[in-house]
Order: structure tokens, then sequence, then C-alpha cells
């Protein structure tokens, strides 16, 4: 397993043509962080890469005592490692009131935490001259997100589940390079290299839909349908993120194509060459146009951009979205801006 582990990160390394170089992996104390920091450090052991290895930790002080230990966790493995003749390994730990900034922000207290983590990595990267940061996400995160995705409605964007890498900050990528590793393998890996590591107790709690699908869907799927269902949902989010990327390419062309110049805050968008493209396609410009304008996408749901796409049929001649967003057709044009 311990062998498995390994071949799987090199790899990874490999196809994705890495080359590690300075490099920041986030450690949580969990096993799988914890398990892709002792990788990395055999890797570097064994001369496949000579730069430096920066461990981040991010005290989210949520759990009291019990985060305040896993950051004295993750500071004593560190220093055993480096003591262990491990050169080019440093520590950075960031503490931060997350309940409090959520609150202060009327925010999701998981999306709060998880934005103030990857501004701090990528704070912490560029300080390091460090391209890429690393986190531990593995096989079965990517099939519980993919499940998590799905019982919320999703479309193929969302069959992507986590990306093995995507950018962070300006110069820095986050990759995920165990995205094919069962945390099975993981704990193998652990238990052979004689690794203690940290559980987070709020794993456990089963009120949270997240921890449900890990401790009793995926389960149970394995159980009554198909033993390799993590596998299966891991491929497909491989080929979700094929199709996709295809996609995307298609929906910036016609974005380009389609769009005129503003009138005001608006989008002019022409009908003709929209209607030309086919309502899928629509629906991905319009996502893209979202994103660009930062406008909120959080409330905008299928029907809504489905609504978009009846607009251009000419079933509707305006349209009011979620997040005070206006759409309106007029002779041969569509505008979309802040409703004013």
């Amino acid at each position: 397993m311990s062998a498995a582990l390994m071949h799987k990160l090199e790899g990874f390394l490999r196809r994705q043509r890495i080359a590690l170089g300075d490099v920041v992996v986030a450690v949580s104390g969990g096993p799988d962080s914890v398990a892709l920091l002792r990788a990395l450090v055999t890797l570097k052991a064994q001369g496949a890469d000579s730069g430096r290895l920066t461990v981040a930790h991010f005290n989210h002080q949520l759990r009291g005592d019990e985060s305040d230990e896993d950051e004295r966790f993750v500071r004593r493995l560190t220093a055993s490692l480096a003591s262990a003749g491990h050169t080019g390994l440093s520590l950075h730990c960031q503490r931060c009131e997350v309940r409090s900034q959520a609150a202060k922000e009327a925010n999701n207290l998981e999306a709060t935490a998880r934005s103030l983590r990857y501004d701090w990595l990528g704070e912490t990267a560029r300080a390091a001259r460090a391209h890429f940061v690393m986190t531990g996400h593995t096989a079965d995160d990517q099939a519980e997100t993919i499940l998590h995705h799905l019982l919320r409605g999703t479309g193929l964007k969302g069959l992507r589940g986590i990306a093995a890498r995507r950018g962070l900050v300006p110069g820095v990528e986050l990759v995920r390079p165990l995205l094919n590793v069962a945390r099975a393998e993981v704990l193998a890996y652990l238990q052979e290299v004689g690794q203690d590591y940290r559980e987070d107790s709020s794993n456990a709690n089963c009120a949270f839909t997240r921890n449900r699908i890990r401790h009793e869907l995926i389960p149970y799927l394995a159980t009554n349908y198909n033993p390799e269902i993590v596998s299966v949902l891991t491929r497909l989010a491989e080929q979700a993120a094929e199709t996709y990327q295809d996609l995307e390419e298609r929906a910036r062309d016609l974005l380009t194509s389609a769009e005129l110049p503003r009138a005001g805050p608006c989008l002019v968008f022409s009908s003709q060459r929209l209607a030309a493209a086919g309502q899928f396609l629509q629906r991905e410009m319009f996502r893209l146009a979202w994103e660009r304008e930062g406008w909120p996408m959080g409330k905008m749901g299928f029907e809504d951009w489905d609504r978009l796409t009846q607009l251009l049929a000419g079933e509707k001649a305006a349209l009011d979205l979620p997040g005070g967003i206006r759409a309106r057709r007029r002779d041969h044009v569509v505008l979309i801006g802040p409703d004013s």
C-alpha cells in the first residue's frame, strides 16, 4: 500500500508535468495531509527534488482545544522531520477566528473558512516564492463531492468535482496530487511508515450532509450496488472535466463573437449570434459573463439560466433575475445588467 501511494503520487506529478521545486503543502494534521507531507518529504530525500518544502497550517479556531492541539501536532511533526535530517523544511502557521469573521460578513461558515484559508495559502506561497500549493484531497473526497453536487442538483460543471489543479493567485497553482488515491491507501501508508495523525471530531457529526454521504451513503452504495463506487465517481469526474473544458472554450468563443459594445452598465449581445449557438452553449456563455462581471451567482439556478435562453427564443421580453440583474430583449439585441 505504501508503494502504491508513492507510485500514484509520482505518476500524477509526471502526467501533470510538475517539477516540484519550492512547494507549500497544506497540513491540517489529518491523515490525508500528513500522508502527503510524508510522501513529499520521501521524494525529496530520494533526490527527486532539492527545492524547499513549506508546511502551512491554518488554525480555524473552530474546535477550541482540539484545534490548538492540531496545530501543536503539526509543529511537532515538522520539527521531527527536520531533526531526522530532512533539510529545506520550514513551518508557517496562521490562527484566525473564522466564526467571528463569518458572522461579521454574514457569510456561510464553511465558505468563509475556505476563503480565508486559501487566501492565506496563496500569500504564503508568494512569500516563499513557491509555484505550487498542495493539499491532501483524496479519491474519497472526490466521490463525496460529486455525490453532494448531485444531491443538490448540478450540471456538467459540478460533475467535475474537485479540480486536480487550478490557479490560486498569480504565479501559484493549487494542486491535489492524491485525487486518485483512496483513503484506505492513505491509512495503510501511514501505518506502514509508523506515522500517527489527528482525527477531526466534527467529521463524525452526521448532522452535516457531507458527513452523512461519507459515513452512510457511500458505504451503502459500495455494499449494495458497486464496491468500486469511489473509483467509478472519480473516473466520471475526470471525463466531465475533459468535456467541460471543451465546452468552456466554445462558450468563451461565443462570448467574444456575440458580445457588442456596452450600453452603460449593461452587457449587450447579438441575439442572432446567440440563437445560432443552441441553449446548452448559451447557458454556459451566460455563466462566464456572470463570473466575469462579478454578479451574484449563488441564487442562479438551472431554471434562471434556462429563462435566459427562453428570452432569446422570444418567449418573453424581459426577465428579473436573482441579485438584482435584469435581462431585456430589444430588436436584435439582448441587454443584461443591474436593474437601476
